[in-house]
């Protein structure tokens, strides 16, 4: 059904700058049953050239690009998946590399993945250099967990951090992220939280097998501004996360009123409801108390500028 054990896959947008790094590490893994799928998001840099320069060279690879049009990350991925011929799905951002062993830890991990088990993958550590990582390293080699245990209201001892998924492509086809008119980003929370809830599990690793760099233009630094200009993919995975982490009703409104704060300037009580699938009063309600919120603060910022000038 598959042609190679791995795909490697590389959503790429404007990254002709730091995509030949990843290649370099592609190039020297020691592991070479696998792709590189490279899908282009749009690009309106040299990325094109790049990878048709590289698909010259003696790679012990082979090298698959698409162009698409612009549509975020989640496309992106999407795409990916139909075009994947490996057994293995594991998405590399061009602005990342791996260490040298990466994709033979992988291979090996999942060779000794327990038979007959609902596991959708493994996950490697991510890091700033190949022995240096802000992640959590667990007593034992390996933790056997569901993606909920990302969140620490789930779990004691939580998924922290950056860490470097490898799904089964069978399974992740059937997680695709849903795409919505007018938003191109969604978090990838929201496939890794749907696995869980319908029983998947994933081994953890402390081995760090990838090594990342924030960009001052990557999604990361883009921080919460993403999810705001997205408000229906970003209510989306509040929603279902407070729903799969089975929520109390006082965690559930805490969580609501952060969106509503957050996406507040930019749509109407009715349109935060229908995001949020939650009914038009308790918005409202979040309305008045903003208001008051608002009142207070102005209240004390104004006896501190007296008392300040006094």
């Amino acid at each position: 059904m598959y042609k190679c054990r791995l795909t490697v896959f590389t959503p790429t947008f404007n990254r002709a700058h730091t995509l030949e790094r990843l290649y370099l590490s592609l190039k020297s893994q020691t592991f070479t049953d696998f792709e590189w799928l490279v899908i282009d998001d749009g690009s309106t840099d040299n990325t094109k050239g790049l990878v048709d320069r590289w698909l010259q060279d003696q790679n012990p690879f082979p090298i698959h690009y698409h162009l698409k049009e612009n549509g975020g990350k989640n496309t992106a991925i999407n795409d990916g998946l139909e075009k994947a011929n490996g057994e293995l799905f594991f998405t590399v951002d061009s602005d990342d590399y791996l260490t040298n062993d990466a994709l033979e830890k992988i291979n090996n991990w999942v060779n000794n993945l327990p038979e007959n088990s609902k596991f959708c993958g493994v996950v490697g550590n991510m890091g700033v250099t190949p022995k240096e990582t802000p992640n959590t390293i667990f007593k034992e080699p390996w933790r056997d967990a569901n993606l909920l245990e990302r969140y620490p209201e789930v779990s004691k001892l939580p998924i922290d951090g950056e860490r470097a998924y490898v799904f089964f492509t069978e399974i992740h086809k059937k997680y695709k992220y849903p795409v919505f008119v007018n938003e191109k980003f969604m978090t990838e929370a929201v496939t890794w939280n749907r696995m869980a809830n319908d029983g998947y599990k994933i081994r953890v690793y402390n081995d760090i097998i990838y090594i990342y760099e924030f960009q001052p233009t990557g999604l990361t630094m883009s921080g919460s501004k993403l999810f705001i200009e997205n408000p229906k993919g970003y209510g989306l995975w509040l929603r279902e996360k407070s729903n799969f982490s089975n929520y109390s009703l006082k965690q559930r409104l805490r969580l609501y009123y952060s969106y509503f704060s957050a996406v507040r300037p930019k749509l109407s009580v009715k349109k935060i409801a229908e995001n949020l699938e939650t009914p038009t009063f308790t918005i409202l309600f979040f309305s008045v108390l903003y208001a008051i919120k608002q009142k207070i603060n102005k209240t004390r910022d104004l006896k501190r500028s007296k008392k300040f000038n006094s």
